[in-house]
């Protein structure tokens, strides 16, 4: 029982580490603005099911291969840095090797059940979303532009338009406001962590906005995007895709991001940035929860 146990162990730590790999937090988010895409793109009543759970897993699955590419290109990096060091790859539990064939496997995986189970459109647009990220983001903008963070995050606003995609076989207007949503709050989201890895960034040598520009700048420009995401998902509303139930609930966790962008331009502290980066997960959460429930309750 003894041995059995010890050959156990070290299996189950290494499955750990591939899940690691793949950034379980990060793709639940990218899942969950998915998954919110299929059930809009609907008019009435729920998408069918067997197609939200072939385009979930397969989503999840492509998400997760792009996060460990993302990984691997920048293990050096992250040994130094304390919020990544303890990543698998710097700690030495996998080997760049065992990422690139962990991911070429799940990844091929993910793409082959999009093709198969949901529609073509779905799949090629989820391998540009992985060239995006992994290749395109991680590999020449991030290490190149302080603005790496506004150009690539159009890969990142990718979600809601594949599941679009996965349920309807095309993209719409309204698939596109979705992505616009995401798009303008990637740099007030991304930048207010930024702001409090600043010595971090800088030690490793990667240009992000408060390196290049500054906290002072970083910090107006956080919140002169929280005042374009706010203009953003009034469209939405503007547009007749939804109605009061996410109206109230845009202008009430917008304004309310706008609020800290703006205590933190004007009193900034390390502790005030880690808040508004939290809110802003809760934030981009809600927005979506709100179309999801406005467009089973309309008023």
């Amino acid at each position: 029982m003894k041995a059995l146990r010890l050959d156990i162990q070290p299996f189950s730590l290494r499955l750990a580490n591939y899940l690691q790999l793949t950034k379980p937090r990060v793709v639940s988010l990218i899942v969950f603005c998915a998954v919110i895409g299929m059930f809009l793109a609907v008019p009435a009543g729920l998408p069918d099911f067997g197609i939200v759970a072939a385009a979930t897993i397969g989503i999840a699955l492509v998400a997760g291969a792009a996060a460990a590419v993302n990984c691997l290109v920048e293990q050096k990096i992250d040994a130094v840095m304390a919020r990544t060091r303890a990543r698998p790859l710097p700690r030495g539990e996998v080997n760049s090797l065992e990422t690139l064939a962990f991911s070429g496997v799940v990844g091929g995986a993910g793409l082959s059940m999009l093709y198969h189970w949901v529609n073509p459109l779905t799949m090629w647009l989820t391998l540009g979303t992985f060239i995006g990220y992994a290749i395109i983001y991680t590999v020449f903008l991030k290490p190149a532009t302080p603005q790496n963070i506004v150009i690539g995050g159009a890969s990142g606003a990718m979600p809601p338009v594949l599941g679009w995609a996965a349920v309807t076989g095309e993209v719409s207007a309204d698939a596109l406001l979705l992505f616009l949503i995401i798009f303008a709050w990637t740099p007030p989201h991304f930048w207010a962590l930024a702001l409090y890895r600043t010595q971090e960034y800088a030690k490793a040598g990667l240009p992000m906005l408060p390196v290049t520009h500054g906290a002072e700048y970083t910090r107006l420009q956080v919140f002169l995007y929280t005042l374009i995401l706010f203009a953003v998902t009034m469209l939405p509303f503007a547009s007749r895709m939804s109605g009061w139930i996410y109206l109230v609930s845009a202008i009430v966790l917008s304004g309310m991001f706008i609020v800290y962008a703006w205590r933190l331009m004007r009193n900034y502290s390390d502790e005030l940035a880690k808040k508004t980066f939290r809110f802003s997960l809760w934030h981009l959460s809600l927005l979506f929860a709100a179309l999801l429930v406005d467009h089973y309750i309309p008023l």
